[in-house]
């Protein structure tokens, strides 16, 4: 198939999809969303156009300047001892809310986006994910929390299944550069070799921070056969091209506030096919950082209870 017919057979089904909206059977959109899945299935495997990316400068340059505004922004914040945590930021009656979900045992997350001047940042040739969540680990301090999340060679135990391999491989100080190896099936399947250099500081006795880079991100092709291979960087299906996360931590409330907020960048959407991938793209960095803060507090949760028991 090629790519005049994968866009002639992506008009059809969005004219179906769209004539099948007008119905009043409530079964309608279980089918529809069936068939949508399905098409994505075929046109991934068959079009290259679909399948494959590559990753260009004038993305990266515009990605970075991005991390660069984000960045200032994150510094200022800090030198101007605004509130450390994110949803002491919100407006009252919001971050009363977010603390009682937080007090629930629940995720609480947000879509961010960092301007400049006012303005929105452009990414040519890619899309930009950012996100901020929170957890919050009754029982927990602030020594507990960090002792788990700086213990990289078992992120793949903790992880699972999106982390599948962890290593240190270096580690001085409050610096770590750390091999992290993903797996995401949603749809399809994507395993992604990664290098996190990563750096945390102490704000004080109760408060911590972490701001960590990716320094490579290569797909694997074939994972855990004889002939596996890593993609060449910036090539690919650009599921994942880069990610920067930045981490506080605080311990109050009799436990620790766990904050993650994640800037990705991936591939842009072929063109003819947003109406079908865009919501998938789009979900995949929300779930991770979801599952990575819920994981977090379990596996925290888990060892200071077993600590207590002994």
């Amino acid at each position: 198939m090629d790519r005049r017919g994968i866009d002639a057979l992506a008009r059809q089904m969005k004219a179906k999809s769209d004539s099948r909206k007008t119905s009043r059977h409530r079964s309608e959109p279980m089918r529809a969303g069936s068939t949508l899945v399905s098409v994505l299935c075929c046109i991934l495997a068959l079009a290259p156009s679909a399948g494959a990316a590559d990753l260009e400068p004038r993305t990266v340059e515009a990605f970075n300047r991005y991390v660069q505004i984000t960045e200032a922004q994150i510094d200022s914040n800090l030198r101007d001892h605004a509130p450390f945590l994110w949803i002491d930021t919100l407006p009252p009656a919001r971050r009363s809310a977010a603390y009682a979900d937080l007090k629930a045992g629940k995720v609480v997350i947000e879509k961010l986006e960092t301007l400049d001047g006012g303005r929105h940042i452009p990414i040519p040739g890619g899309m930009l994910h950012h996100w901020i969540g929170t957890v919050f680990i009754p029982g927990a301090t602030l020594a507990q929390t960090l002792a788990l999340e700086e213990d990289y060679d078992h992120h793949q135990d903790y992880f699972r299944p999106d982390v599948v391999r962890s290593k240190i491989l270096c580690h001085s100080g409050n610096d770590f550069l750390v091999l992290l190896r993903f797996y995401k099936k949603k749809v399809v399947t994507t395993v992604t070799d990664t290098e996190h250099d990563v750096h945390y500081e102490f704000v004080d006795s109760t408060r911590a921070s972490s701001r960590s880079h990716t320094t490579r991100i290569q797909e694997v092709e074939n994972p855990g056969q004889p002939n596996e291979r890593l993609v060449p960087e910036g090539h690919g299906r650009g599921f994942l091209w880069r990610m920067n996360t930045y981490w506080r931590f605080e311990e109050k409330d009799g436990g620790t506030y766990v904050e993650s907020q994640s800037v990705s960048l991936t591939r842009d959407i072929p063109a003819g096919l947003g109406w079908l991938i865009g919501s998938y793209v789009n979900s995949v960095p929300r779930e991770s950082l979801t599952f990575t803060l819920a994981t977090t507090r379990s596996a925290v949760l888990q060892h200071t209870t077993a600590r207590a028991a002994q």
